[in-house]
């Protein structure tokens, strides 16, 4: 966005002018959202790759308007001075940072407040942002984009829960089908009169309605929401996990009614020093843990997965050409990275070009990792050497990067790592390895180490100066050299190559273009 004027009577909806009139546009300029919640507002503002922005900056106020509306049909009193206040401070930030207009997305908790429009003419006057109040139903229709935005081929159901609501709506195809709206969220549930009997028939009744206006059959749901994230990172407490990245974090229903009974049996106090969780968020897992628990009865999932992405995610997709969408998350994201962090932008294709008959037979999903990691190879160049090797690996699988599971970003880090070193033993790191099989671990290992010579034999145009061929019978790999580049095949990079083979379990040939 641009700050442009609009002209009188222009309606643009939410966001504004559009923000990708050029469908070919690699790169997001500073994009801000808030999201007033019921019980948190929170401002993001996106940079970075188009397909797939990075958070430039983040801050969440835990204001609780929906607290005591069910019972007094009002905002919280001392929430919407604290969202006030929240306001004004995104309002003069958005203004330092030279953005325009930041796009305010207002859920349940103001919808549903008898005193809901007056809020919205308090934060204009005093603040200058419009809030757009949006309904259930669309409310489902962002998160889903949301979680779209960093999983293109989701397929399931997705479940965002807020503090006065829960939202699911169903994903396929890269499109949105059935949405449905519950007043499950724990601000409501707080209000709800006669024990914990009466609590547990009023979630299974409600959520018996959900199942039959959205079907039952979603073998995967997509969890969206703080509460949600809350319970993920008490289930990866509990299990001793050895990542606390929570996006694609993928769970059993096994699993998770087992955290379910956990939190339910532990000082809530002591697991909230121990996760980090904030107190107010923890107040409300008790409840939000009896929802899912009912979720997983009801609709029976074989798989739940976190996605860290969810309205404010699903504002930027709903900006998208079809032309953007369909482009890899993963793969934007890492080129982008290369334009702005590598040495030889532009090298990292090239790298990939030289390295590919070494991967022909790899499935298209392991492809894109091995693209990724070629687009990366280069872009902590400026991280002392003692270091490189481990950060390189602690920066992936700690990445604000879409499109890509935890054995994924394992595999992407262990490979980067060997870029960088020869041996992982003894890493600090170890722990997180054992989330690959040994098979792959290998793989990723003889990636790092195909980086690791393509990049050292020629610093310009590796693909130009020779190429490679393996014959798997026969357990070769030749490398065939230009004539006019043989010398570049020095010392250090014939080390490298016989290191690439010892890996790969192959021996070694070397000769020049037009020779047996």
């Amino acid at each position: 966005m641009d700050g442009t004027t609009e002209a009188p009577g222009e309606d643009w909806g939410p966001f504004g002018r559009p923000l990708f009139e050029d469908p070919s546009a690699r790169a997001l300029s500073r994009v801000g959202v808030v999201d007033v919640g019921s019980n948190s507002v929170r401002m993001v503002v996106f940079d970075g790759a188009a397909r797939s922005p990075a958070y430039f900056f983040n801050e969440k106020v835990m204001c609780g308007l929906g607290q005591g509306l069910s019972s007094t049909g009002r905002l919280n009193p001392k929430g919407s001075e604290r969202a006030m206040a929240a306001l004004k401070r995104f309002a003069l930030l958005a203004e330092g940072m030279k953005m325009a207009p930041l796009t305010c997305v207002a859920t349940a908790a103001v919808r549903e407040a008898e005193d809901g429009a007056e809020f919205q003419a308090a934060v204009l006057r005093e603040t200058g942002l419009r809030l757009h109040v949006i309904d259930g139903e669309e409310e489902a229709r962002l998160s889903a984009q949301g979680v779209l935005l960093g999983w293109p081929e989701a397929e399931g159901l997705v479940c965002d829960i807020g503090g006065s609501s829960m939202e699911l709506a169903e994903v396929a195809g890269g499109g949105i089908g059935r949405r449905v709206t519950s007043p499950l969220g724990p601000f409501r549930l707080q209000q709800v009169e006669g024990g914990p009997k009466a609590l547990k028939t009023h979630i299974a009744a409600i959520m018996a309605g959900l199942k039959a206006q959205i079907g039952r059959q979603h073998d995967r749901i997509y969890l969206v929401g703080g509460s949600w994230r809350a319970i993920a990172r008490l289930d990866m407490e509990r299990r001793n996990y050895p990542m606390t990245v929570l996006h694609e974090y993928r769970m059993t229903p096994a699993s998770l009614l087992e955290t379910v009974d956990w939190i339910g049996q532990n000082d809530l106090a002591v697991l909230r020093a121990r996760t980090g969780t904030s107190a107010e968020r923890m107040d409300l897992v008790p409840l939000a843990a009896q929802v899912l628990a009912e979720l997983i009865r009801t609709f029976r999932p074989k798989e739940l997965d976190v996605s860290s992405y969810g309205i404010r995610e699903g504002l930027l997709y709903e900006q998208m050409p079809d032309r953007l969408r369909r482009r890899d998350p993963l793969v934007e994201a890492c080129r982008f990275a290369e334009a702005t962090q590598a040495r030889l932008p532009g090298f990292g294709r090239r790298l990939y070009d030289f390295l590919l008959p070494i991967f022909a037979k790899a499935p298209p999903e392991r492809l894109r990792i091995i693209k990724a990691a070629c687009l990366l190879h280069d872009t902590s160049w400026r991280t002392h050497p003692d270091y490189r090797a481990e950060a390189c690996f602690d920066n992936v699988t700690r990445a604000n990067l879409g499109g890509l599971g935890h054995p994924d970003r394992i595999f992407l880090g262990l490979a980067l790592l060997h870029r960088y070193k020869n041996s992982r033993a003894g890493s600090r790191m170890e722990p997180m390895f054992a989330l690959l099989p040994p098979e792959d671990q290998r793989d990723a290992e003889i990636l790092g180490k195909a980086m690791r010579f393509g990049a050292m034999f020629s610093i310009q145009s590796p693909d130009e100066a020779g190429r490679l061929k393996l014959y798997p019978k026969k357990k070769v790999l030749e490398l065939v050299l230009n004539p006019a580049d043989e010398a570049l095949f020095g010392e250090v990079t014939a080390a490298r190559f016989a290191s690439l083979a010892t890996a790969m379990g192959v021996t070694t040939k070397v000769r020049s273009a037009g020779t047996a």
